[in-house]
């Protein structure tokens, strides 16, 4: 299944007022940040020791989701994988703008803003999370057969080709990847969760005033369980080589690099890496996670956007049957014309003539007319 043209402009659209919305909370923190060397010194610092005083109000999530709204809606345009596009962007922005809904409005918020800013904020969140299901809807009702539409013109064939999978290659090492990510931070949840205690990493997971956390930003624990379930999804869906996984390892892609350059950049700053053998063992590690995830997180990214192998709409070769030669699919039989022959000339057995043949047209020679002779079956040598 693919979209149609309606949908496709519909799902830009929403990306697009998605990205504004985003978009305005990042200037406006730029503006109370004194530029975006400052805002990002705020991104890279540790919440638990501003949470209550800053005046920002984003953090690296809002960059991702930005980045995520942006490259979806140019995607979604001409993609094959379009549908399931929409579908990661909404599962994605569902999940870490939920909690916000309740953080918000809890008893203990009213130290962490103004309540001018929480009130905007939290209208901000109902309009976000309308607009993600109205992607998921767009995406499920814009759908149609991708063999729909043979006479839309080139752009529309390009538009109507039957979703792209992975590549063995690709779908195997990213697989690997997302998996291996998923695993780093279960396990570095594990660690946290037993350094706190479980009642301070039950307020990381769904909220607490035990924890830092900004006014956008779900809790730290319930972002970590984001990441480990939808890294498994995506990374065993790229095993089964689902249409839907290279969207959705995609989008997880870019969160996981803005992860890994946050933790890069503090370890640059704390001089952990200047000093790497000194340091203990847990900051070894943690550096080497960030490490890991800023290489993996861009080399997904390159991967997994990258054009899959084509499956048509009923069969494994092409959107319109099996390939024929320099790329170009054999004309189909039908509307004057005989079934395509093999060879790069005209049939042997073409008709005198540039009219339908005699009554007394020898036989063999075609009995469907056309004003000419029959076209090749493919283009002449160096043509």
């Amino acid at each position: 299944m693919t979209l149609t043209r309606g949908a496709r402009i519909t799902g830009a659209a929403l990306c697009g007022v998605l990205a504004l919305i985003t978009g305005a909370w990042i200037v406006r923190d730029v503006s109370v940040s004194g530029g975006l060397e400052g805002l990002w010194r705020y991104w890279a610092s540790d919440p638990r020791r501003e949470w209550r005083i800053a005046p920002q109000a984003t953090s690296p999530l809002d960059g991702t989701l930005f980045a995520v709204y942006a490259g979806v809606g140019v995607a979604v345009l001409r993609s094959s994988v379009a549908a399931s596009a929409l579908v990661a962007a909404a599962v994605f922005t569902l999940a870490v703008r939920l909690p916000s809904l309740w953080v918000l409005t809890a008893s203990w918020a009213y130290l962490q803003p103004t309540d001018s800013i929480r009130t905007r904020a939290l209208f901000s969140t109902f309009a976000v999370l309308g607009l993600a299901v109205g992607l998921v809807i767009t995406a499920v009702a814009g759908r149609r057969p991708a063999e729909a539409g043979h006479d839309d013109g080139p752009r529309a064939a390009r538009q109507r080709r039957a979703p792209t999978r992975p590549s063995v290659v690709v779908a195997w090492l990213s697989a690997a990847f997302l998996l291996l990510e998923a695993a780093l931070v279960t396990a570095w949840q594990f660690r946290f969760g037993y350094q706190v205690g479980a009642e301070v990493y039950l307020d990381s997971l769904v909220g607490g005033e035990r924890v830092g956390q900004r006014l956008l930003a779900p809790p730290s624990g319930w972002l970590a369980a984001t990441t480990v379930v939808l890294g498994l999804t995506a990374g065993v869906g790229l095993l089964a080589r689902a249409v839907f996984s290279r969207p959705l390892g995609a989008v997880l892609a870019v969160a996981v690099t803005a992860s890994g350059a946050v933790g890069v950049d503090a370890a640059v700053r704390l001089r952990i890496l200047e000093h790497f053998g000194q340091a203990p063992l847990e900051y070894q590690l943690l550096v080497a996670t960030s490490l890991f995830e800023l290489a993996a997180g861009l080399l997904l990214i390159v991967l997994l956007t990258r054009r899959g192998e084509g499956g048509p709409a009923g069969g494994p070769d092409g959107a319109y049957g099996p390939p024929s030669g320099y790329g170009y699919p054999q004309p189909a039989s039908g509307y004057g014309y005989p079934p395509a022959r093999p060879g790069y000339g005209y049939p042997p057995s073409a008709p005198p003539g540039y009219g339908y043949p005699g009554p007394a047209a020898p036989p063999g020679s075609p009995s469907g007319g056309g004003l000419g002779p029959p076209p090749p079956s493919s283009p002449p040598p160096n043509w």
